[in-house]
C-alpha cells in the first residue's frame, strides 16, 4: 500500500534528521576527549575555551537536527537553558586559573 505524499515527506524528514544528528555524535565525543586532555594533563585555558565552543556548537546543531527532523521549531529557550549547567561546571573548574 502506498503512503500519502505528506506521510512519506514526514518520514523522509525524520530519517534525514536522525542521520544528521548521528553524524554529530563523533565530533561531540572528540570534544569530550579533548576537553579532558586540555584540563587534566596540562591545563590550557585557550584549548579548553576552543573545545567548549566547538562542543556547544555541535550540541546545538544536534538538537536542531533532531527538532528539524521532527518538524518542530528549532529555536527554543529550553535548549539554551540546558547549556547552563555544563557552562557553570566549566567556569567552576577554570575559575582558579582565570582568577589567579
Amino acid at each position: 500500500m502506498q503512503e500519502p505524499p505528506a506521510a512519506q515527506e514526514r518520514l523522509g524528514r525524520a530519517l534525514i534528521g536522525v542521520v544528521a544528528a548521528s553524524g554529530l555524535v563523533y565530533p561531540l565525543l572528540l570534544c569530550a576527549v579533548q576537553l579532558v586532555l586540555a584540563q587534566l594533563f596540562v591545563v590550557d585555558v585557550a584549548a579548553t575555551a576552543l573545545w567548549l565552543a566547538v562542543a556547544l556548537t555541535c550540541s546545538v546543531a544536534l538538537v536542531a537536527a533532531v527538532r528539524w527532523g521532527a518538524a518542530r521549531r528549532v529555536v527554543s529557550p529550553w535548549l539554551l537553558l540546558g547549556l547552563v549547567p555544563p557552562v557553570l561546571y566549566e567556569a567552576w573548574v577554570l575559575w582558579p586559573l582565570l582568577a589567579g
